[in-house]
């Protein structure tokens, strides 16, 4: 892969589908990665409300709440501000900085382990909401496990770009 250097957390590489939504307060207070994964939480007005995923998947952030690429034009913190974001479903094929780098155990007891990703593995969100090969429910012992809900597969590992940043291509299907 050529050297890159986005300036955001995703770059797209073929576009699905894309829809303005609500993000919760929670999500307004926390702020967001782009590709952050999310799921729909009941609203209590007329619109489209999502939060941080746990596990399920609704879909993903396109751009993050707060990226360098909208420092010191009209959009910085706007998301935030007004608590409107850009969701995507559907097939896309992207790059991204929002996935798991280190293993679910050793997040929680060090050392840190890394994750190994492969080629055409299928991928599920994690607890935080980023895209992983493992199944937190189940190693976190939720009620919900085991976690089935695919939604990617892996394109391409995870490479550094030119100032060392990861990034992952993925293929989603939400």
């Amino acid at each position: 892969m050529p050297d890159f250097n986005p300036t955001r957390d995703v770059v797209v590489l073929f576009k699905g589908d894309s829809y303005p939504v609500a993000v919760d307060p929670v999500m307004q207070a926390g702020g967001w990665i782009g590709g952050q994964g999310v799921r729909w939480v009941d609203s209590p007005k007329d619109e489209f409300l999502v939060s941080y995923s746990t596990g399920l998947y609704g879909g993903f952030m396109l751009w993050g709440s707060n990226e360098s690429s909208d420092q010191f034009i009209a959009y910085t913190e706007q998301q935030i501000k007004y608590g409107y974001g850009t969701f995507c479903a559907g097939g896309w094929l992207i790059q991204t900085r929002a996935f798991e780098r280190y293993t679910y155990a050793s997040r929680l007891i060090p050392p840190l382990v890394p994750i190994t990703y492969v080629v055409g593995e299928r991928l599920v969100f994690s607890l935080r909401g980023l895209w992983t090969n493992q199944d937190e429910w189940t190693l976190s012992g939720d009620p919900r496990a085991p976690n089935g809900y695919f939604c990617a597969s892996v394109a391409d590992i995870p490479r550094p770009n030119a100032r060392g940043e990861f990034f992952m291509t993925l293929q989603t299907s939400i």
